[in-house]
């Protein structure tokens, strides 16, 4: 499914169908405007480029909810260290990341990595 500006998020209608209830009111009990429910959903999940949903389709790598909770997981840990762009690295391939704006920038399967070299990443996480 396309997100918002055309940036592919395979999590979106998971995360819309999760069946928790979205409240029109803030802590406050102020009415939060759509924009900002909008936007503190989709900050806390991972969105992936057009370039990257096209190698996810050309290299047959399957994102179900369970990797992505585990790419998000370690795009939190990432952020959490300073990280700004990261290679994750796991089992399914590798998946670059630009961490302050959420977006897998690129991916490649296990296969695809072989005499390969990583450029502008500052750092790696392995799942």
């Amino acid at each position: 499914m396309m997100g918002i500006n055309g940036i592919y998020n395979p999590g979106f209608a998971q995360a819309a169908g999760t069946g928790k209830a979205m409240s029109g009111q803030d802590g406050n009990g102020k009415g939060a405007s759509f924009g900002e429910i909008l936007k503190a959903r989709m900050d806390d999940r991972l969105n992936f480029s057009k370039h990257a949903s096209r190698r996810l389709e050309e290299r047959g790598i399957a994102v179900d909810s369970q990797l992505l909770d585990r790419l998000e997981h370690a795009v939190k840990e990432a952020r959490r260290k300073g990280a700004r762009d990261v290679a994750i690295i796991g089992s399914q391939g590798v998946f670059i990341v630009n961490v302050p704006n959420n977006v897998v920038v690129t991916t490649m399967t296990q296969e695809d990595m072989k005499d390969r070299v990583f450029t502008n990443i500052d750092s790696a996480v392995l799942m």
